[in-house]
């Protein structure tokens, strides 16, 4: 169907006053500012130590079970899969990678999946507010308000959340929330960190873990980066990493 060049000026010109209009009532959102917002007072969070990380898998296949989600096409004994990079899917909220860099013989680890930003994203993008910051820590998300524009998936900077595009009536976006309601809201632990064999992975309040991770790094500079990532990254994150 064509259109005269007549209708087409007057569709931009009420698009451009709506928007105009929208800018001026109050309440609407407002362009972000640099003050860093700190997080909730006692917000939980996760320290995962790469130096010790081990690329077990253990926490992958944790997650899977309390998560309910299908099994993988190979099993979490299976660590070939370690040299690919993988990322987070709908039937896995978390993968470890692994990186040679300059020493193979000395590989590292990490851990990937929701790091549960302080101001998230996801939360800022999502017009019917499917996500939610909780004071608590963990980024959890409403899928009964969800209307799947998948806004969240373009805002988030570490490319975490996905989509179930293989249902077509009821699709979900899906991300890792950090076992709160299975787990976390009944005083327990995230179900990866209680599994870690090796103890890489620290569950606690966020001060306290970036006092734990200041420690470290104090007491042993050779074998840490003097750099706790999710410090201030992204305006900061309820997931830290030490390398």
């Amino acid at each position: 169907m064509s259109i005269s060049r007549r209708k087409f000026l007057a569709w931009m010109a009420a698009a451009g006053g709506a928007a105009a209009a929208s800018q001026a009532l109050p309440g609407k959102a407002r362009a972000a500012s640099n003050r860093y917002f700190p997080g909730y007072e006692g917000s939980l969070g996760v320290l995962h130590d790469s130096v010790l990380c081990v690329g077990c898998r253990t926490c992958e296949a944790a997650c899977n079970k309390v998560n309910e989600l299908p099994a993988p096409a190979r099993p979490f004994k299976d660590l070939t899969v370690l040299s690919e990079k993988r990322r987070t899917t709908p039937a896995a909220f978390t993968v470890v990678n692994r990186y040679d860099g300059a020493m193979p013989e000395h590989p590292v680890f990490r851990k990937n999946q929701c790091n549960r930003c302080l101001e998230p994203a996801c939360a800022s993008a999502c017009f019917v507010k499917a996500f939610k910051k909780t004071p608590e820590g963990p980024v959890v998300y409403d899928e009964s308000v969800c209307v799947g524009c998948r806004y969240c998936m373009v805002a988030c900077p570490f490319e975490i959340p996905t989509y179930e595009y293989d249902k077509a009536l009821t699709p979900r976006v899906r991300k890792c929330t950090m076992c709160y309601d299975t787990r976390v809201r009944k005083g327990l632990v995230p179900g990866c960190v209680e599994s870690c064999p090796v103890g890489a992975l620290t569950f606690g309040k966020r001060e306290d873990l970036l006092a734990m991770a200041r420690e470290r790094i104090a007491k042993h500079p050779e074998r840490y980066e003097n750099h706790i990532y999710g410090e201030r990254e992204m305006g900061g994150t309820s997931w830290l990493y030490l390398s």
